[in-house]
């Protein structure tokens, strides 16, 4: 019989005990990952007042943003991430020490998360991207606040638009709606000197959300583009598109880009564990790397 997501029994049985399975051959097989140390330990950091993990979950492939993602195609994202799926992945990701899942403020995600709160989840701390519209944005972030967030942190697309257009006041707006709320403000990027000018304008940020390899060549220099802006920032930064949508393998690119962060700058990355726990991984070279 199946539940009102679409699984077995069987497959929800297999789906609880997958995530974690092959956390011990992972450890076995590869140096950076084999020490014995328990699970769970990942370095923190602080944007606002608030504490999160230094990686953060990402959700791009919740709701089937591939983005070329060489794993799965969008319909096969949103097949898998079934509303029982993403809270065991958000449970598990909170075993491996991740404390923070970045997310929009689309009606289904709330609805999850609401859902996920009133189970007492493992996960406790959602930021939000709010990315709609810019006549509707300041529905979002109140509908996030209303939901529970922590965090707010405008989308990459939605900034760089009033950026290129010259509206800081806009930006300015939105960021302090954040702020009326009690909640850390920030600020996401796709163009690596935007938040540069941000400081600039003296715009009410906390913290950034950088992405490294552009989301519209994925080439090695966006990546040196990225973290030289990265490396001129003070104020905490969130990297994001790490690794390339799913092009470029964790052992390769992890240890790059922690060797220019800084000690207060953070990851988030997206998984997508049908094929291997790759929660167990990214947490895991989180932890040797920091």
């Amino acid at each position: 019989m199946k539940n009102h997501t679409g699984l077995t029994r069987r497959e929800f049985i297999k789906d609880a005990v997958y995530i974690s399975a092959v956390v011990g051959a992972m450890r076995s097989a590869d140096p950076l990952l084999a020490d014995g140390s328990p699970l769970g330990q990942l370095p923190k950091i602080k944007i606002g007042e608030l504490e999160v993990s230094r990686l953060i979950l990402g959700s791009n492939p919740f709701f089937g943003f591939s983005h070329g993602n060489p794993q799965a195609t969008p319909s096969e994202m949103k097949e898998f991430y079934t509303p029982e799926r993403i809270m065991k992945v958000l449970d598990a990701a909170a075993d491996h020490g991740i404390t923070a899942v970045w997310s929009p403020c689309y009606d289904r995600w709330i609805r999850v998360w609401n859902d996920y709160r009133e189970r007492d989840g493992k996960m406790k701390i959602w930021i939000a991207q709010p990315d709609p519209s810019a006549d509707e944005m300041e529905a979002h972030i109140t509908a996030a606040a209303k939901n529970g967030a922590k965090a707010v942190c405008i989308q990459g697309i939605r900034a760089d638009e009033q950026m290129a257009a010259g509206r800081y006041d806009v930006l300015r707006d939105w960021l302090e709606l954040i702020h009326s709320f009690g909640m850390p403000a920030g600020m996401a990027t796709h163009t690596a000197g935007n938040h540069l000018v941000s400081e600039e304008k003296g715009l009410p940020t906390d913290f950034y959300n950088q992405t490294l390899y552009r989301p519209d060549n994925y080439v090695p220099e966006g990546l040196e583009e990225s973290l030289t802006t990265i490396e001129k920032l003070a104020k905490p930064v969130i990297a994001y598109k790490v690794l390339g949508a799913g092009r470029i393998q964790p052992k390769k690119t992890l240890p790059v880009v922690f060797r220019r962060l800084k000690r207060k700058d953070g990851i988030c990355l997206g998984v997508f564990p049908k094929e291997k726990d790759e929660i167990a991984e990214d947490s895991r070279l989180t932890e040797r790397l920091t």
